[in-house]
This record gives structure tokens, sequence and C-alpha cells, in this order.
């Protein structure tokens, strides 16, 4: 089987007016996605992120919670948030995986737009359990991820639909979901 990596995105992201920007780390989104990684035992989950002050951010987060008093307090989130690895980009999200497995990721992606390359999830799944080679799963924040990144995926995931017509997932419920249908125990 194939492993599997996480990225939350930050930038190239879009804006709610289509624009390509950067858009800020939140804590929440840091805490929730280390511990679904950590659920699921992914061997890491990215944040992606080319600003110098936001990636400080992510490391006095990381530091306090893995380290002193918050390790003791939290062992279990620390155990989660030792999973969160820090790059500039995408590539170097990708170069990373590539020195540690050998092999270059496959990229993912996720939107909550249909697409008609959409690669289903149990399509997706089947995939993983198959191939040898990593995969980089990519989540986007603001608006989603920039059309450049989703035109360049080797993959584009089917949205979430529910009941309705509303599509607006946050990006920690959208990657708990996924991440479940694509590695939790069926049934």
């Amino acid at each position: 089987m194939g492993l599997l990596y996480l990225a939350l995105v930050h930038h190239p992201v879009v804006n709610r007016r289509g624009e390509v920007v950067a858009s800020a780390v939140t804590n929440l989104d840091l805490h929730d996605l280390a511990r679904t990684a950590r659920t699921y035992d992914l061997p890491a989950c990215f944040i992606v992120t080319p600003l110098e002050d936001q990636q400080a951010l992510i490391c006095e987060l990381i530091s306090h919670w893995c380290e002193g008093v918050g390790r003791e307090m939290h062992p279990d989130r620390a155990q989660a948030l030792d999973l969160l690895r820090i790059e500039a980009s995408i590539e170097g999200a990708c170069r990373a995986i590539e020195r540690e497995t050998g092999t270059k990721p496959q990229l993912w992606a996720t939107s909550a737009r249909q697409s008609t390359r959409g690669l289903g999830v149990s399509d997706a799944r089947g995939q993983l359990a198959k191939s040898e080679a990593p995969v980089l799963l990519l989540f986007g924040t603001a608006w989603g991820l920039a059309p450049s990144v989703l035109q360049g995926a080797d993959g584009l995931l089917e949205p979430i639909r529910g009941k309705g017509d509303y599509n607006h997932l946050s990006v920690r419920c959208a990657a708990a979901i996924l991440l479940d249908r694509l590695l939790g125990q069926a049934g």
C-alpha cells in the first residue's frame, strides 16, 4: 500500500474573488489536521506557506505542545503535532517526500467544485491499496486551491456531497471525511 501524506495549502489558494493569495494559518486547523493525520497513521501533515511570519507562528505552536509543559499536560496532542512539517511550497513538500521514500509522490487535489476529471473515492482507495508510490493529498485553505494546482495535480478527488445543495465544509471537516473514506475501516 502506498503512503498517504496530507498537505494543508495556504499558497497558492484563491480568495472569494478568485484572486491567487496566501491565506493565514489558523491554530484550530493545525491542531485538528494533526490529530486527524495521527488517527489515520499518516507519516506527516505538511503545512504549506511561503510566509515567514506564518512559519514562525507554526514553529511556536509546535514547540509549545511538543516540548516542556505542553507535552507533559497533553502527550496525545504532542504525538499528533509532531506530524506537522512546514514547507514553503507544494514542490518543497514533494521533495521532502521523495527524500524520505525514494519516490516522487503523486499529487491528488481536492475541491468543493465539481470537475469532469474527478477521481472517485472508491477508485482512489483502490489505487492507494495497490500502489507503492506515495500520494500527497492537497487541501486548500481560503476558497480553495488555485487553478494552477488543480490543473497540475495527477488526480482531483470528487467533492464531498451532502443531501442538499449546500457545500461549504471547513477544511478540517473535509479532510476528516476524505481520510476516513480513503483509509477508514469499511463497514
